[in-house]
This record gives structure tokens, C-alpha cells and sequence, in this order.
């Protein structure tokens, strides 16, 4: 019987943890089969801003580009220097945007004394808080978007892409925030694992 109780409160916190996750789009080329590919090598997609080629690497670079190695490896694909199967890129963005919140409203309860002449006494009335409907209001949120994007290396077409929206806690994305979203992300990379 604990077992079955101790399975129940399993299935609950997974139920929960994936409902609050946040939702993840995936666009996928139907011709292409995923399962033919076991190589990948990454590619910058940014515009050169200096005249020497360089670029500082960005707080996100190495963080975004972990996890994506960690995920990609668990599937069984292997980076390599040339000559890869597939072109892997990812785009981060972040902006700020405003989110309605709406909070319910209700009176002030409180307690009135009436004297009542008959009984010779004070006689308190108790008056509860009643709804009154939903005050709406504006906050400002960051939102942080990440965007993996698969290429064939052969046809330079795309034929995998995947991306979520997170609000963030922060003025930048946290390691943390980074690693979960590309995770979620590759929840709906289905191919089969070597």
C-alpha cells in the first residue's frame, strides 16, 4: 500500500513539474529523416561587426552551446571539425515586454455595534468581504527566446528547428534557464538514440 502512495506522489510532481513548464514549437522537415545523421558541426550566424573577424564571445555562447553538445550526445550524434552531416546554429533574443496580471478585489469587513433598547445591550453585527471583481493592471517582464536550428550540411536546408519563450528572473539568462530550455527543447527531438 506505501508503495502505491509513494507512486502516486511520484506521477503528482512529474504531472505538475511539466505543467509548469514552459511550451516548446518544433518545425520539422517531414523529408528529411533525423535518423540518418549522426555528425554535426556549429556555425555562427551573427554578422561580423570588427574588421579583424572577432567577436567577444557572448555570456550565452559557451552556456547555449554545453547543452546543446549534451543533448546532441545523449542521441548519439558526435561533433567533428569537417565534413558533418548537419549544421547547427542557435539564436538567442531577448526583450522586454509587458504582461497583464489581473488580482481579485474585495471590501473591508468589518463589525458594527447597534444598541438595542429592548434587551438593554450592544449587539455587534458582523459584515464579511464581499467580491468585488478583478483590478487589471500592467507589469513588465523580460523574455528570453531560444532557437536551435538544424541544417542539412549538403542542401544548406533547414530540417529541424526548435524554440521556447521564458520569462526571466534576471537582466540576463542564468545558466540554469539556458540548460532547461534547450532540455525542454530536445524532449521533442525525437530520434532514436545509437
Amino acid at each position: 500500500m506505501k508503495l502505491w502512495k509513494y507512486l502516486y506522489c511520484a506521477a503528482a510532481v512529474v504531472f505538475i513539474a511539466a505543467a509548469c513548464s514552459s511550451p516548446v514549437y518544433v518545425q520539422k522537415d517531414e523529408s528529411a529523416n533525423l535518423n540518418d545523421f549522426n555528425t554535426y558541426m556549429w556555425v555562427n550566424t551573427y554578422n561580423e561587426k570588427s574588421e579583424d573577424g572577432t567577436r567577444p564571445i557572448s555570456y550565452a555562447d559557451v552556456s547555449v552551446r554545453n547543452a546543446v553538445n549534451a543533448e546532441l550526445n545523449k542521441v548519439g550524434w558526435r561533433e567533428v571539425s569537417s565534413d558533418p552531416d548537419v549544421l547547427v546554429s542557435y539564436d538567442v533574443l531577448v526583450e522586454s515586454t509587458v504582461e497583464q496580471r489581473s488580482d481579485p478585489v474585495y471590501t473591508q469587513s468589518y463589525t458594527r455595534w447597534f444598541y438595542n433598547p429592548y434587551s438593554r445591550r450592544w449587539v455587534s453585527l458582523y459584515y464579511p468581504s464581499q467580491f468585488l471583481g478583478y483590478q487589471s493592471y500592467e507589469v513588465p517582464v523580460k523574455e528570453g527566446t531560444i532557437t536551435i536550428s538544424m541544417m542539412d550540411a549538403g542542401t544548406d536546408k533547414v530540417v529541424w528547428q526548435g524554440w521556447t519563450t521564458e520569462n526571466m528572473n534576471y537582466a540576463r539568462l542564468t545558466d540554469d534557464e539556458i540548460s532547461r530550455s534547450v532540455r525542454n527543447i530536445f524532449n521533442k527531438f525525437n530520434v532514436a538514440s545509437r
